[in-house]
């Protein structure tokens, strides 16, 4: 079992750094994520020189437990990831295809900067927690349930999608301006052998609320 996270964590020039180049490897093949490579480090995972006006919430650290998207069905626990062996992002296992994963280096859902959640689309017998990814809309809600017993409501902004060598670094982890959502599946054609799916899809959200359960 993989140790849950420290609370209050500040993000630091070293672990910055540190957590770039994690994403800067090769993401999961049996999911279908795509090869970051290529990217200027630059400032990326750089947490502010000073908080940004806080004309939104802004929420304390708390282990994300539950995810749910009403527009499209999704209604998930949420599991820790970390690092797979081979030191890229893991997944969930699949016998348990169905849940989401929070990428356990990162932000938690309503910190500043951008919270990381990955789920499977499909497997061999039928599709998982993120099929529908793609058809999210700007507007649309997406809440996640907190240990703290708060729920972080984000507003999605954009759903794109990008080759998998062409991932845009700097927005999908560099973004420390509030904090914000990254959900991340495969999509796109399905290529086959150890390469997948040829695609990412990302959904890039903003925190907009929060409140108790």
């Amino acid at each position: 079992m993989k140790p849950r996270p420290r609370r209050g964590r500040r993000a630091g020039p070293i672990g910055a750094i540190a957590l770039v180049l994690l994403f800067l490897g090769l993401f999961v093949v049996g999911m279908g994520l795509g090869a970051a490579t290529g990217f200027d480090l630059g400032d990326l995972f750089r947490g502010p020189d000073k908080p940004p006006p806080r004309s939104f919430p802004v929420l304390e650290p708390s282990r994300p437990e539950r995810l749910e998207i009403p527009s499209i069905g999704v209604s998930a626990p949420i599991l820790e990831v970390g690092r797979a062996n081979d030191g890229s992002i893991d997944v969930p296992p699949l016998k348990r295809h169905n849940e989401a994963g929070w990428f356990d280096g990162g932000p938690t859902p309503g910190q500043f900067g951008p919270a990381l959640i990955v789920g499977h689309a499909d497997t061999r017998t039928g599709p998982s927690v993120f099929h529908e990814l793609n058809e999210l809309k700007p507007g649309q809600e997406i809440e996640v349930a907190r240990e703290d017993g708060s729920v972080a409501v984000f507003e999605v902004n954009t759903v794109e999608k990008f080759d998998k060598d062409q991932l845009p670094m700097d927005r999908v982890y560099g973004d420390y301006s509030r904090p914000s959502l990254r959900l991340m599946t495969c999509g796109g054609k399905w290529l086959g052998g150890r390469e997948g799916y040829a695609d990412n899809i990302i959904v890039f959200a903003s925190l907009v609320d929060s409140r108790e359960v």
